[in-house]
């Protein structure tokens, strides 16, 4: 691993360590809670959508966990911002450790796609997609 792999691991330490978007929300258009029973990380989603009820306007979260998961939810709260519900519903695993830019072992990939899981989960209960979920365990 060269220099560009130092470069995203600072990125990581750096919104490990000063979140951005994290706090609960006033009013979100939708909220979702998720754990990965594997390792104990917890993480809660919150989302308001834009007028047209498609465009995901702000996503703040809340949480506590490893460097990786909330880094990403960090990450994530950022990235989706301006997004439709239908590209949240696309994003996939790749997607997500392209965003951490840094190579992730196969035992914490679950704590590194959690924040997307729950997002994802959450917009399908609010669009009435799945039942109420009590929490969203990861199982990539």
């Amino acid at each position: 691993m060269g220099m560009g792999s130092d470069m995203y691991r600072q990125q990581i330490l750096d919104h490990y360590k000063n979140p951005r978007n994290y706090g609960e929300m006033e009013n979100p258009t939708f909220s979702h809670v998720g754990e990965n029973p594997s390792c104990g990380d917890t993480i809660k989603v919150d989302v308001r959508l834009e007028d047209d009820g498609e465009t995901i306007e702000y996503v703040s979260f809340t949480g506590d966990g490893c460097a990786i998961s909330q880094a990403s939810a960090s990450l994530l709260s950022e990235k989706l911002q301006g997004t439709t519900l239908d590209e949240l519903e696309a994003m996939d695993t790749d997607d997500v450790t392209e965003m951490l830019g840094v190579d992730i072992s196969p035992m914490r990939i679950k704590c590194a796609v959690l924040a997307r899981q729950v997002a994802q989960d959450g917009a399908k209960l609010h669009e009435g997609e799945l039942d109420d979920l009590d929490r969203t365990v990861t199982e990539e």
